[in-house]
């Protein structure tokens, strides 16, 4: 996948077919049984308010009848004129039931169907790889999870039932008014063949003008997501000016291109009223005169009836084009929602896939190469093989692959070639959940969670008690500062931690790892952001802690790999030299006796 930038527009790999809508038919299928009510009970509301206009027929054919015609006296004529009206409340107040009840199980369905995309893009996200996110920024991410299910809730809640009862009322409008009058029917169908020339025109137009729109919302988003999050940074370097221009220039092309968007959507409303006012216009000017027509004469209450099936007639197609409109728009949200949900987990469970066993600790590279979508090769043919209990540190220049090498122990990433093998078993042939559970991992990043502390330590082992996260919090120096805070282990953290220090963020990510009790612990920069006092005692209930665990240890400060079974310098995606810390240092100019040499001499500045 190529990689995205915040200012980019998105492209789709595959264009918009039917099979999507078919798709999202599969996710509203799981409540026919609502719909199925719905639909039906819109017909019969449908079906009975056909009758009001027959009712205001009667009733001014009534008073014609009375007035010109001396067919009722004014007594019955009241009389019928009330039962009429009664009868058109009745249908109106039975409507009003029937549509308090479809609000509230089409809103069930909508929700519903939102609720069930939402997860399942969620979960899917969870089960991609971190190449994923290496390439995307994470606001293009978050938009489609939210705004673009979001966008989705009218059509759903409404729109599939409305279009379904409006095409039953189009069936029996057109009977009620050809059972009226032939000619004014055909009349009445003269508007439908440029309404529909409009549609044709404005289709594929309305299309894209969406998916632009749907790309300069995600390029805002992803923008607002990165200013937030980098809020500190912004502020240390002065650049909310720059930055508030570059958010203009994004938020100007997001109403832009929303302004030329739903400027398509409101093509077909006026058309449709216009046609409805001149067709209207035509059936009272021809009926008039044919009031009086001799064989051709229609009656007050024919014109007055057929009037209001005329409107009644244009609404559901108006209804009908709004939800057209809808599915346009819906179309670019449902192109990004199903790519996401289509991206593929390339770390993933192989076919025959069984359970780790126990793990012991024995760790074997065989001949391992590596490379990021940029196809540049991090790692190149590594191999070296790790004791079980045994502590192998890395070290080595930025981008020299240290952390690629540990990320490949977890599986975070599939080998190029090779294998990667735990107590003789091939990592890829296991489950990552067995695998990974065995595992310990604290990386670069001590990312904290909003909540308390102690949910953030239990987040390595769910099922620990508060007594064993006190222990572990004690194993990395943690307990001491936790219990200084005004709520001890309770007390509530913001997002990423930041009521927090960089070191006490680290400690927290620490014991969380310990938690863990993991057969395997990766260290990436561990103690980076530690200081001297805390890391000296750190050590020593980190030598505890290693005692009969393999262990992985990156780190640039060079005094906390002291003890390590074994240190591997890695550069230029190899492993250069291998050996314990004395014997490295036994190697004249050697990578490490540099290293060394170089950090120790900076320390005596």
């Amino acid at each position: 996948m190529a990689r995205n930038k915040i200012e980019q527009d998105e492209e789709l790999e595959s264009g918009f077919d039917i099979n999507q809508l078919k798709r999202l038919a599969h996710y509203v299928g799981s409540y026919k049984k609502d719909l199925t009510i719905a639909v039906i009970i819109m017909v019969i509301s449908s079906a009975i308010s056909m009758l009001i206009p027959l009712f205001m027929k009667n009733v001014m054919d009534i008073i014609s009848d009375t007035v010109y015609n001396n067919v009722y006296t004014p007594d019955k004529a009241v009389r019928l004129i009330i039962i009429n009206a009664i009868l058109a409340l009745l249908v109106g107040i039975t409507c009003a039931v029937i549509m308090k009840y479809k609000i509230k199980l089409t809103s069930r369905v909508g929700q519903g169907v939102i609720y069930n995309l939402r997860r399942e893009l969620f979960v899917h996200l969870q089960k991609l790889p971190f190449s994923y996110y290496d390439d995307k920024p994470h606001g293009k991410i978050q938009v489609r999870v939210v705004n673009y299910v979001n966008n989705l809730s009218d059509l759903l809640s409404n729109g599939i039932v409305n279009t379904i009862t409006d095409m039953f009322s189009l069936v029996f409008i057109l009977i009620f008014m050809l059972m009226l009058n032939v000619r004014f029917t055909l009349i009445c169908l003269c508007g439908l063949p440029i309404l529909t020339a409009i549609i044709l025109f404005v289709k594929n137009r309305q299309r894209r003008a969406w998916q632009i729109q749907s790309n300069k919302q995600s390029n805002l988003n992803a923008y607002i997501a990165e200013s937030i999050n980098g809020i500190r940074v912004t502020q240390s370097f002065v650049r909310e000016d720059t930055n508030t221009v570059l958010f203009n220039r994004l938020n100007k092309e997001s109403r832009s291109a929303w302004m030329n968007a739903v400027k398509y959507n409101f093509i077909l409303s006026p058309v449709i009223e216009n046609i409805t006012v001149i067709t209207t216009s035509v059936i009272y000017v021809l009926g008039i005169g044919w009031l009086t027509h001799g064989e051709t004469a229609i009656t007050v209450g024919l014109l007055t009836a057929f009037v209001g099936y005329v409107s009644r007639f244009w609404q559901p197609i108006m209804t009908l084009a709004n939800f057209y409109n809808s599915l346009l728009t819906a179309i670019s949200y449902l192109e990004r929602i199903f790519e996401t949900i289509d991206a593929p987990i390339t770390v993933k469970d192989n076919e025959g896939a069984k359970e780790m066993p126990e793990i012991k600790g024995d760790v074997e590279f065989q001949n391992v190469s590596f490379a990021y979508d940029d196809g540049v090769e991090i790692l190149h043919d590594v191999s070296f093989k790790v004791g079980a209990g045994q502590s192998y540190a890395i070290v080595g220049p930025t981008g020299a692959g240290k952390s690629t090498i540990v990320n490949l122990i977890s599986r975070f990433y599939n080998v190029e070639s090779g294998k990667v093998l735990i107590d003789g078993t091939d990592i890829s042939d296991v489950t990552i959940k067995s695998l990974r559970q065995q595992m310990g991992v604290m990386m670069q990043d001590s990312f904290i969670f909003s909540g308390t502390i102690m949910d953030n330590i239990r987040y390595g082992n769910k099922d620990a008690t508060d007594e064993e996260v006190i222990a572990a919090a004690k194993t990395v120096c943690a307990h001491d500062f936790i219990k200084g805070l005004e709520d001890g282990y309770n007390t509530q953290v913001n997002e990423r931690g930041s009521r927090l220090s960089a070191g006490q963020r680290q400690l927290i990510s620490f014991a969380r790892a310990v938690l863990a009790n993991p057969k395997i612990l990766i260290l990436d920069e561990a103690t980076s952001s530690i200081d001297t006092e805390t890391e000296i005692l750190l050590q020593k209930g980190l030598q505890e802690m290693l005692k009969g665990r393999t262990s992985f240890i990156i780190a640039h400060r060079l005094s906390t790999i002291k003890n390590a079974t074994c240190i591997m310098y890695v550069d230029d995606g190899k492993i250069q030299e291998k050996g314990s810390h004395e014997e490295l240092l036994k190697i004249p100019g050697g990578y490490y006796h540099n290293l060394y040499d170089s950090q120790y001499a900076f320390l005596q500045a």
